[in-house]
C-alpha cells in the first residue's frame, strides 16, 4: 500500500523568538512606566490624565517603529556580515524578507501592546493616585510574568528569575524617573 497523502510541512519558524518576544513587552512596558512616573508632577485633573495617557501611547507608537525599523537594520546587517564571511567577492547584497518584515511587525505590536495594561487604568478610573496604584500593580505583575516566561525559556528557576525582573525593573523606573523620564 502507498502513502499518497502530501508530505509533511516542515514546521513554521517563530516569528521571535522568546527572548525577543519577552523583551520587546518588557521595553514597551518600561516606557510606559517613564510616562507614569512623569505624571506625578501633572495635576490631577482629567485633561493632564487623558493628555498622559495620549503621551503614554504615542511615545510607545514611536518606540515600537524605532525598534521595528532597527530589528530590520540588525537583521540585514547580520546577513551581510554572515554573507561577507562566507562568499568571496563579488558576493550577492543581503536582503530582507517578508518573513522579516512579518517580525518587525511582531516587535512594533508587541511593544505597542505592552503599553496598555499599564495606561488603562488612568482611563478607567477617576481618582489618578488610585490609577497610579492599579497601573503599578499591573506593572509590576507584567515585569514578574516576563521574568517568569525568561527564566523558564533559559531553564533555570522560573520564580525567581519572575521576582528578580520584578526588582530589575523597580530599580530600572526609579532610575528613569530620576532622570527625568
Amino acid at each position: 500500500m502507498t502513502n499518497t497523502s502530501p508530505p509533511a510541512r516542515p514546521p513554521r519558524e517563530r516569528v521571535l523568538n522568546p527572548v525577543d518576544r519577552i523583551s520587546e513587552a518588557l521595553f514597551g512596558l518600561l516606557m510606559a512606566l517613564s510616562f507614569i512616573g512623569a505624571l506625578s508632577v501633572a495635576e490631577s485633573g482629567q485633561a493632564e490624565i487623558r493628555a498622559m495617557f495620549i503621551a503614554a501611547l504615542g511615545c510607545n507608537l514611536a518606540w515600537g517603529l524605532v525598534d521595528a525599523v532597527m530589528y530590520l537594520v540588525r537583521t540585514i546587517t547580520d546577513r551581510g556580515r554572515a554573507l561577507a564571511l562566507a562568499t568571496p567577492e563579488p558576493r550577492p547584497r543581503p536582503k530582507l524578507t517578508s518573513q522579516d518584515l512579518l517580525a518587525a511587525l511582531a516587535v512594533f505590536l508587541v511593544v505597542v501592546a505592552a503599553t496598555f495594561p499599564v495606561v488603562l487604568p488612568f482611563a478607567l478610573l477617576d481618582d489618578v493616585g488610585t490609577a497610579k496604584n492599579v497601573s503599578r500593580a499591573v506593572a509590576l505583575a507584567m515585569l514578574f510574568v516576563g521574568g517568569l516566561g525568561l527564566g523558564r525559556y533559559a531553564g533555570y528557576g522560573s520564580w525567581k528569575a519572575g521576582f528578580l525582573m520584578t526588582g530589575l525593573g523597580s530599580v530600572l523606573v526609579v532610575a528613569i524617573n530620576l532622570l527625568g523620564g
